[in-house]
């Protein structure tokens, strides 16, 4: 193909510019204005907000606003009710006046979707800290869910990792119910500010799980004036050890902003001063998730993926033909093999008799390896040739371990957790702001077979269970659902090549099922692309403006497929080739990435870099490994 070789040099060379000298990559992560707004609240409750600061923050928010005054949660997505009343508080700290034409923009659109009292239960939260909304019109959120063993249900084992961290530090602020003083008044975003709470409704038939759920909730209420302060007092304690335990060497906890928001919040209100070296590690922490534009804007970002964004670009560069053994590849290794974790965490509450070796997303994250990115490692790992061997042999050796040994009941993988599929607690009344368990997921599913078929255990039966799993999840049209990625053409772009290098022939029904969709969905220009909506209207499937990381996704599939000689393919290429920058970049405004299915999309900047790298160097030189056979 014409230019691809010139691409993929360009390509090349821009990515090596950007490694840092210790050996890592990292493109910004990109969310939405909620973490903004959510930064300038937790410090106007701590007292510690600056004029700097939140100018620079209201700069990017107001940037982020659409024309009819609201925000959005997406790259071209629809008006999102909770973002822009956050949005639109965060502007009032900044000073920007309610009669303003964009604020009141803003609020005539709050208001005619429902108010505060439509938002979701995280933004009434934020708001009940100042008084603009009542604590007794949240749900109740007991401390004493700490005690709960892990063989009850709901207790805080059987929330995905990500909620876990979250809820457990949100049982504090929902016992002690702090309020500050409230800098303004917000009636202009009721509906009526002389009623602002809604009407009881009857409750849900009880033989429904929404009517079992708002029964408990009302008699959580009741128990809340008649908890005994001994065991009240005792499950905050235990929230807060718990807390401490799992704050990392950076301070942060998890290695995502949500969490450490809350953990701060809630070891304030038990005591902890500022200027503790728990909490300042903390506050120091976040200030690391700010991204500093060069208009003075400030973006906050909801977390930061090194290790990801590492191992990917990792395996672009070596796909593309840079020489294993590569300067840049052998500094991409070490700082990898200095990033493994090799103690316990939370996981081990599931599968304690299980030895550590994994690898996180973030830069400090001990307690929460994930299976995902330790498969990327290792399939990244595999590709350089470094000069200690052994070393690598034995880091691999440990992360196929733990991998295969966090596989689920069902023969697939989750993320960060085995077996965490309980469907109680997305029931919860408190649980409106996204996914809040991890079941397994056809992606992380393929990434860890693709990874044992390089390891040469495509024939292991728990390989072969993953497989199985793999196929009964097909769609009827031929994809595969993208839970980290959006949607369906990341799920089968991760799934195809899985399936290849497994030993499956382009000839198998599976993938020819696949290879049918992927062609029937290509666009004019020759580019795939995907909406964050087919995550709420399955109609959407594959359709959205072509975007580099999703065409090298679908392209990545098809070469896997054996359509080298094919027209899609042929068209897929000349796209990236006739749509790179000057630079060896590409451009691309639109989410790709998933956090939440539709509640949380990412945009992550080094996508655009390293897939289509990745689809370029794998049409050049083929597949990397040979398949595993079966």
């Amino acid at each position: 193909m014409p230019g691809a070789q010139e691409a993929v040099a360009r390509a090349t060379r821009h990515l090596l510019a950007r490694q840092d000298a210790a050996g890592w990559w990292k493109g910004d992560l990109e969310t939405n204005v909620t973490m903004d707004a959510e930064d300038l609240l937790l410090r106007q409750f701590l007292g510690i907000r600056d004029e700097a600061t939140t100018q620079a923050a209201a700069l990017f928010i107001r940037g982020e606003q659409g024309e009819d005054g609201t925000w959005a949660t997406f790259h071209g997505g629809p008006p999102e009710l909770s973002a822009t009343i956050e949005a639109y508080v965060a502007l009032r700290l900044a000073g920007d006046e309610p009669d303003a034409p964009h604020m009141a923009r803003a609020s005539a659109w709050i208001r005619a979707h429902g108010g505060i009292a439509a938002a979701r239960v995280f933004t009434r939260i934020w708001l009940a800290l100042f008084g603009w909304w009542s604590w007794d019109h949240l749900p109740e959120l007991p401390p004493e869910l700490v005690f709960l063993p892990p063989w009850v249900p709901l207790n805080i084992y059987d929330f995905g990792c990500w909620a876990r961290q979250t809820i457990v530090p949100l049982t504090v602020v929902s016992a002690k119910r702090p309020v500050r003083p409230a800098p303004f008044a917000l009636d202009e975003l009721h509906t009526d500010a002389r009623r602002p709470y809604p009407v009881a409704k009857r409750p849900a038939p009880l033989a429904s799980w929404e009517g079992v759920f708002q029964r408990m909730d009302r008699a959580l209420h009741v128990y809340r004036r008649f908890a005994p302060r001994l065991l009240r007092k005792a499950a905050m304690d235990t929230a807060a050890r718990w807390i401490i335990e799992r704050q990392e060497n950076d301070g942060c906890w998890g290695g995502i902003q949500p969490p450490a928001v809350y953990s701060i919040i809630a070891l304030h209100l038990l005591g902890y001063d500022l200027a503790h070296p728990v909490m300042r590690a903390g506050l120091e922490s976040l200030d690391r998730f700010a991204v500093w534009r060069e208009d003075g804007a400030r973006m906050i970002e909801a977390c930061q993926s090194p290790v990801w964004d590492t191992c990917l670009a990792a395996i672009a560069l070596a796909d593309a033909g840079l020489a294993p053994d590569h300067p840049a590849l052998v500094k991409a290794a070490d700082w990898m093999l200095a990033e493994e974790i090799v103690r316990p965490g939370d996981w081990a509450v599931r599968r304690p008799g299980l030895a550590p070796g994994g690898w996180a997303f973030e830069f400090h994250n001990d307690t929460y390896p994930d299976i995902d990115d330790t498969a990327e490692v290792v399939l990244a790992l595999r590709r350089i040739k470094h000069p200690e061997p052994a070393r690598v042999e034995a880091a691999i050796a440990r992360g196929v371990s733990w991998n295969l040994g966090m596989q689920s009941r069902n023969g697939a993988w989750g993320a960060f957790d085995a077996d965490n599929t309980s469907p109680l607690p997305n029931r919860l009344p408190f649980c409106d702001f996204g996914e809040v368990i991890d079941p397994p997921s056809a992606d992380v599913t393929a990434h860890v077979v693709e990874m044992l078929a390089v390891e040469g255990k495509a024939a292991d039966p728990r390989t072969r269970r993953g497989i199985a799993w793999l196929l009964a999840e097909q769609e009827p049209f031929g994809a595969w659902f993208g839970r980290w990625g959006t949607n369906y053409v990341y799920g089968t772009g991760s799934v195809v090549p899985a399936l290849a290098a497994a030993g499956f022939a382009p000839a198998h029904p599976a993938i020819r099922r696949a290879v049918r969709w992927l062609e029937s969905v290509q666009n004019e220009d020759g580019g795939w692309g995907e909406d964050q909506r087919s995550y709420k209207d399955p109609q959407w499937a594959g359709k959205g403006a072509s975007t580099p990381s999703q065409t090298a996704w679908a392209l990545m599939a098809l070469l896997s497929a054996g359509e080298r000689e094919g027209r899609a393919v042929r068209r897929g290429i000349t796209y990236l080739v006739e749509t790179q920058r000057g630079d060896g970049s590409w451009d691309e405004p639109y989410f790709t990435g998933t956090g939440f299915p539709w509640d949380f999309s990412i945009n992550y900047h080094l996508y655009r870099q390293v897939f289509p790298l990745t689809a370029l160097g794998r049409y050049l030189y083929g597949e990397p490994f040979a398949p595993g056979g079966v």
